[in-house]
C-alpha cells in the first residue's frame, strides 16, 4: 500500500500530514502528487470528496521551500470560483504548511482592499483568489503576475457555470507562458475539455472515477412532494424527523429567495438551522460555515454556493428541497455527504413539474434512483403525507352572494344598515389582525410577495401629515 512518504514530498510536509492524522493518500493524490513534483502540467478529474485540494497543496508546499517571494509578485496562483472554496484552500495551506514560513494572500470579495494590499506588498508565496477580485487588484496596479511559476485552476466546471471563463482566460494571458498549470474538475463536459486544451501543455491526465458518477457509499432516495411550497415544506419537516441517524444536514434550494423562506420556516418550527447563499456578506457566510462545522447548528439551508468542494467531513445527510435544474449539480450536492469513506444519505423532493429533471439526472449518472414511497407521475399531483397546516381558503368571486345561514341556527334581529356596516368593518378588521398574527407564528400558507421594507418613494407621497 502506498504511503505519503513514497510520493516524493519533503519532510516538513510529511510531518504536517502525519500531524493531521493522514497516512494513506487517496487515488487522486497518489496519481497527481508525483506528476506535480515533476513539474508536469496536469488534468485531474475526480468526483467531489476525493481529496483534490491536498493533491495540489502538498506538492506546491514542497516546491515552495526553495525561493522567496517579492513584493506584489506572487510565486504561485490558485483560482477558485467561490469565496468559501478560496478560504478553504487557505486553511489547507495553513494546516499542511505549519512547518513552513510562507506568506499566503487571500483575495476575495467582501474583505477590505487595504488589508489585502498589505499582504501583497509583503510578497506572497501563495496567492489564492477568485477571478474578479484578482483582476480588481491587477487593474489598481497592486499586483504583477509575471513571477507566477505554478497556477492552479480548481473546480473548472464550476468556473464555467458561473461565467468566469473570460476572466480566467484574461488572467492566463498575464502569467508567463512557461508556467506549470494544474487543472482540476469534478466533471468533464466538452467545454471544459476545450478549455483544458488551451491552458495545458502536453498534460498528464488523472482520472480516479468515471465523470459524473456518485459515491457508492451514499444512499440515494427520491420522495414525491406537492407543488405548493408550504405543503412541500411540511413534507421536508416530516422527512427530517424520520431520520434517526441524522447528525447534521445540508438542505439545497435552487434560488436564494427559497433559501431565506425555508430557513425562516424551519426556524419557526424550532429546528436548529442556519442559511447560506451568495447575497450574504462574507463575514456572515464564514460565521455560518464555522457554526455548522462546529455543530452549533444541525441544518444548513443553502444555495449551490455550498455545493462545490466545501470540506465539511461529517455531514450525514443531504436534502434537495428542489431538484437541481442542471444534472451535474446533483452530483456535487450529494457529494457533500459520504466524504472520506463515510456512509451518507441523500433525499430529493420531487414535484410533478420536476420529474423531467430527475430523468436527466438518472441519464447522467447512468443509474435509477430508488423512490421512497409512491413515485411522482406526469399526470397526477403528489399530496403531502402529513399536513400540520390547513390549505388557504380560495377567494370567492365578487358577484357571488354570501351563503345563507345554516338551518337550525337562531337568527338575531336585523340591525340597522349603519350599525351593520360598522359592525362588519370592525369584525373584518379584527379578523385581519388575528390572521396576520397567526401568519407570523405559523407556516400556514404561501409566503406573500410584496415590497417588504423597500417601499418605492413615489408611494410615500402624501402619506405624511
Amino acid at each position: 500500500m502506498t504511503s505519503f512518504s513514497d510520493l516524493g514530498l519533503s519532510q516538513k510536509v510529511l510531518s504536517a500530514v502525519e500531524d493531521a492524522g493522514y497516512t494513506t493518500p487517496t487515488p487522486i493524490q497518489e496519481g497527481a502528487i508525483p506528476l506535480a513534483l515533476a513539474h508536469r502540467d496536469l488534468l485531474g478529474i475526480a468526483q467531489t470528496g476525493t481529496g483534490k485540494t491536498a493533491s495540489f497543496v502538498l506538492p506546491m508546499l514542497t516546491m515552495l521551500e526553495k525561493g522567496r517571494a517579492r513584493a506584489r509578485m506572487p510565486r504561485t496562483l490558485i483560482l477558485e470560483p467561490t469565496r468559501e472554496l478560496a478560504a478553504q484552500v487557505e486553511e489547507n495551506f495553513t494546516k499542511y504548511g505549519k512547518y513552513h514560513k510562507l506568506n499566503i494572500a487571500l483575495l476575495i470579495g467582501g474583505v477590505s482592499f487595504d488589508e489585502q494590499d498589505r499582504k501583497l506588498e509583503r510578497g506572497a508565496d501563495v496567492l489564492i483568489a477568485t477571478p474578479g477580485r484578482l483582476l480588481d487588484h491587477f487593474e489598481r496596479g497592486k499586483l504583477l503576475l509575471t513571477g507566477v511559476d505554478i497556477v492552479v485552476i480548481d473546480e473548472a466546471d464550476r468556473m464555467l457555470d458561473m461565467g468566469f471563463i473570460p476572466d480566467v482566460e484574461r488572467i492566463a494571458k498575464l502569467i508567463p507562458f512557461t508556467r506549470q498549470t494544474l487543472f482540476f474538475s469534478a466533471t468533464m463536459p466538452k467545454e471544459i475539455q476545450t478549455l483544458a486544451d488551451r491552458f495545458l501543455q502536453n498534460p498528464e491526465e488523472i482520472k480516479v472515477a468515471p465523470p459524473s458518477t456518485t459515491a457508492k457509499n451514499v444512499t440515494q432516495r427520491l420522495v414525491s412532494a406537492p407543488s405548493k411550497d408550504y405543503e412541500k415544506r411540511a413534507v421536508l419537516r416530516d422527512l427530517i424527523r424520520q431520520q434517526t441517524d441524522l447528525t447534521n444536514a445540508i438542505i439545497f434550494c435552487n434560488r436564494k429567495r427559497d433559501v431565506s423562506e425555508l430557513f425562516r420556516s424551519l426556524e419557526r418550527h424550532e429546528f436548529s438551522v442556519g442559511a447560506l447563499h451568495g447575497d450574504m456578506d462574507q463575514r456572515s457566510r464564514m460565521t455560518m460555515l464555522h457554526n455548522f462545522r462546529n455543530d452549533k447548528i444541525d441544518l444548513l439551508v443553502a444555495s449551490d454556493v455550498a455545493a462545490r468542494g466545501l470540506d465539511i467531513p461529517a455531514v450525514s445527510h443531504v436534502f434537495n428541497f428542489d431538484v437541481p435544474i442542471h444534472a451535474e449539480d446533483y452530483v456535487h450536492r450529494i457529494g457533500r455527504t459520504g466524504r472520506a469513506g463515510r456512509n451518507g444519505a441523500s433525499f430529493t423532493l420531487v414535484t410533478r413539474r420536476e420529474k423531467k429533471y430527475v430523468d436527466a439526472i438518472e441519464k447522467l449518472i447512468d443509474m435509477k434512483i430508488e423512490w421512497q414511497g409512491d413515485e411522482v407521475s406526469e399526470t397526477t399531483e403528489a399530496s403531502s403525507g402529513t399536513k400540520d397546516t390547513a390549505k388557504p381558503r380560495s377567494r370567492k368571486p365578487r358577484s357571488e352572494k354570501p351563503a345563507p345561514d345554516n338551518a337550525g341556527e337562531e337568527k338575531a334581529a336585523a340591525p340597522t344598515p349603519e350599525i351593520a356596516n360598522s359592525g362588519a368593518k370592525d369584525t373584518a378588521n379584527n379578523d385581519n389582525r388575528r390572521n396576520s398574527r397567526r401568519k407570523d407564528r405559523r407556516d400556514d400558507g404561501p409566503t406573500p410577495v410584496g415590497f417588504g421594507d423597500d417601499i418605492p418613494a413615489f408611494m410615500m407621497i402624501g402619506s405624511k401629515q
